[in-house]
């Protein structure tokens, strides 16, 4: 297992500083929100995107890859039911591909609850398809670029569209493409009331990232969830994937998070 941390906490730190850091803190990446260094991905240079990589090198980390993807630009949406917006929502997503093979990230987090809703006049089945066909062109060009795109479920308090491990697993056999599959997320995983080590097992052939967090939002070790059997159901599936601090409270600032969080996990793994 390697550790990472999300960089979006960092709020005006550049993405150069946050990378130098986390090194220092001994973190094997960095996981990206691709809206902390731009609105679109498609105005990032080519010279940025090497600047990017370079620090990464330099500081001999790794970019774990993106997440939060379709935060910005406005009106994103995986599964509506205008077809120039689901166009255009694909087109992106072949985009953030891009980019994450650029960084020489690995990993890509479809989470984005808030693009990926149930949409009247559509049906659950409608929306599936919808979202199966642009995972699948993901998928394909993931496979070329040599990265992972990952279905998130989330809890049904973000979303009513894959809220459960066992249906994103079915999206991912769905798509079957090897370059298509899942992510498991602690605090999303805790709120619907699952047992996180036994979704890792159920889950294990297709667990590609993993989200560290508790089940408030806040680091892991600060909130209600058992964390020794996950770290133990993650070795004994021989994860060697990364697992990544991602948080949705920001206090006391985000030096304490991340040196709070990598201490706590070092202790397990």
């Amino acid at each position: 297992m390697k550790l990472a941390i999300c960089n979006e906490m960092f709020e005006d730190w550049k993405i150069e500083d946050v990378i130098t850091y986390a090194a220092e803190l001994g973190y094997d990446a960095v996981e990206i929100a691709p809206f902390t260094l731009a609105d679109s991905v498609l105005d990032i240079s080519e010279a940025e995107r090497n600047s990017i990589r370079k620090s990464a090198e330099d500081a001999k980390i790794e970019i774990a890859g993106l997440h939060w993807l379709l935060v910005s630009p406005e009106g994103l949406y995986i599964n509506h039911p205008d077809a120039d917006i689901r166009q255009e929502t694909r087109e992106y997503l072949l985009a953030l591909i891009e980019l994450c093979a650029d960084l020489d990230g690995r990993i890509l987090v479809f989470g984005s609850p808030k693009q990926r809703s149930v949409m009247e006049p559509l049906s659950f089945d409608e929306a599936w398809d919808y979202a199966k066909d642009t995972f699948a062109a993901g998928a394909e060009l993931a496979g070329e670029k040599g990265v992972i795109l990952c279905m998130e479920p989330l809890s049904s308090d973000q979303t009513d569209f894959i809220t459960n491990p066992d249906t994103a697993v079915d999206m991912v056999k769905a798509v079957n493409h090897p370059n298509f599959q899942m992510i498991l997320d602690v605090c999303s995983t805790a709120k619907e009331g699952l047992d996180m080590p036994t979704q890792i097992r159920n889950c294990a052939e297709h667990v590609a990232h993993f989200h560290s967090n508790d089940d408030n939002g806040y680091l892991p070790g600060s909130g209600n969830v058992d964390y020794p059997p996950i770290i133990e159901a993650l070795k004994e599936i021989d994860y060697t994937g990364y697992v990544s601090t991602e948080v949705f409270d920001f206090t006391p600032d985000p030096k304490t998070i991340a040196k709070r969080s990598i201490d706590f996990l070092r202790t397990l793994i």
